[in-house]
């Protein structure tokens, strides 16, 4: 299958990259407006450094997106929230939909 269908992807959310720290606090790149799936839901994901961490949302987007941790991310609520992880999801082949799942603080 291909990509996840753009008319599920109802909501948008504002991505700030982060691209690092300085002495007053984190850097992030311009912010750019991503089509997206927003599910609210608190459960326990895996963060980049192994630690079991709560994600309290996740966005689902086309494949092609990629967030880097700790990016700054506005959700259609308001609410800003930090990546804790950005995932490609790929079927292979297999009739699932391609998509990146971004796990949210």
């Amino acid at each position: 299958m291909s990509s996840i269908p753009g008319w599920l992807l109802r909501h948008r959310i504002t991505i700030e990259p982060h691209l690092g720290d300085s002495s007053t606090g984190p850097l992030y790149g311009p912010p750019m407006v991503v089509k997206a799936f927003v599910d609210e839901q608190t459960r326990a994901v895996v963060a980049p450094g192994g630690e079991q961490v709560t994600s309290s949302s996740t966005a689902y987007t086309a494949p092609g997106i990629s967030v880097p941790p700790l990016s700054r991310v506005t959700l259609p609520s308001g609410r800003v929230t930090t990546v804790i992880a950005c995932l490609a999801r790929d079927g292979g082949g297999l009739p699932t939909p391609d998509h990146v799942e971004i796990q949210l603080q």
